[in-house]
């Protein structure tokens, strides 16, 4: 499967997605507080693999402007519905991989990719254009499963039996160790890691980094 077939699973299974209860709500409501507390009223951010848009339509009231991206149409369709019923200016949805963004008219002072790095093909160069995207000093801050740290029978049966028949995306397999090596290598000072699950064996750390 290629980038364009990992778009086509989203695409699929967009309504699906939408339309499902998030597993770890308490984690995800402390994740939001904790990232609305390091926005400021003047931030552009950009949001990597926003899905839906629920997280965008939560954190656009606290910054100046705030761009939400995708790869999946459907995903942002669905984003730009759920916009419409609630329109806020200062938020844009876009159908886009990090790598076609360019910083118009300026750059950013936050992006944000949560349960988005083990989706991407080429994390170093994602997490290259992340900190070209990054005015001096802005902070990138991610949160995503780390799939080398879960059970074996996730990682070497389950996950690539679902990919074999076409019932889950490209997933890429790294312990939060070697992610952490990854996003320093990249440019990036990391200020903080921490865990917001609420349920056991969730191996996805919230990762503050400031671009050096």
């Amino acid at each position: 499967m290629t980038i364009s077939g990992d778009a086509r699973f989203w695409d699929r299974t967009a309504r699906k997605y939408a339309a499902g209860a998030i597993g770890d709500q308490a984690g995800y409501e402390r994740t939001l507080a904790r990232t609305r507390a390091l926005l400021r009223p003047g931030d552009r951010v950009l949001e990597l693999g926003c899905g839906t848009g629920t997280t965008a339509l939560r954190l656009v009231g606290a910054v100046e402007a705030y761009l939400a991206t995708d790869i999946s149409a459907a995903m942002i369709a669905i984003s730009k519905e759920k916009h419409a019923t609630t329109p806020i200016p200062s938020l844009a949805f876009r159908v886009a991989a990090a790598e076609e963004i360019t910083p118009e008219p300026a750059l950013f002072n936050a992006v944000l990719g949560f349960n988005y790095l083990h989706l991407v093909r080429d994390l170093t160069g994602t997490l290259a254009q992340i900190h070209a995207l990054l005015a001096p000093a802005g902070l990138f801050i991610s949160k995503t499963p780390c799939v080398a740290d879960m059970n074996p029978l996730i990682r070497f049966v389950l996950l690539p039996a679902m990919r074999a028949i076409g019932k889950a995306p490209y997933a890429g397999v790294f312990r939060a160790s070697e992610l952490k090596k990854l996003i320093n290598a990249a440019g990036f000072e990391i200020v903080a890691v921490e865990d917001h699950a609420t349920k056991v064996n969730d191996n996805r750390p919230y990762i503050l980094a400031r671009k050096r």
